[in-house]
């Protein structure tokens, strides 16, 4: 995806709001493995996804849990540095080598105070991740892992061929001989 339909995406803004925004922007690219964003420190920067998958995790003494995958057109934020400037809690790796739309968190603060468009984008993007984070936490609670997997196959079935299936069972918060059970099920 482009930067502008990635833009538009969020909410749409008036093409001079979105040029001045896209002044910010810069493009770069990581190998796959790649740690873009790491726990307990303060991330100054926010990510959106041109090309690739990246999964966000939270590791324990035992393994690592993941919790999120993004892919292209999505977003990579660390929600606590960009909100509260203060160390955020998940490790962002990239499963495949990624291109990448980065824009200084500092920066995007400023265009906020010089423009309302880009202010009230900004208020767009902040809700649209809480709404993730919600449906992220509702499905974790409310959902079995067999409910959890067809959603994956429904919302985002290209990362069911793109991502480890020991990721995946992290994602649905269960074994990897629990997820071969559940895909010969369906099958």
């Amino acid at each position: 995806m482009n930067i502008d339909e990635i833009i538009d995406s969020i909410y749409k803004i008036p093409e001079t709001s979105k040029e001045n925004l896209k002044k910010y922007i810069t493009e770069t690219t990581y190998s796959k493995g790649h740690c873009l964003m790491e726990a307990n420190k303060i991330i100054p920067f926010i990510c959106f996804i041109k090309k690739g998958i990246v999964r966000a995790y939270a590791s324990t003494s035992d393994n690592d849990i993941t919790f999120w995958f993004g892919s292209e057109g999505e977003t990579v934020v660390s929600m606590k540095s960009y909100v509260e400037d203060k160390p955020g809690y998940e490790n962002i790796e990239l499963l495949e080598e990624c291109d990448l739309y980065v824009l200084k968190t500092e920066d995007l603060r400023t265009l906020f105070n010089e423009d309302i468009h880009i202010a009230n984008w900004g208020r767009k993007f902040a809700e649209r991740e809480l709404v993730k984070t919600e449906e992220l936490i509702i499905s974790r609670q409310f959902k079995t892992a067999l409910e959890r997997y067809k959603d994956l196959m429904r919302d985002k079935s290209d990362l069911l061929k793109r991502v480890q299936l020991g990721h995946i069972a992290s994602y649905l918060g269960i074994t990897q001989v629990s997820l071969s059970r559940i895909r010969a099920e369906i099958k």
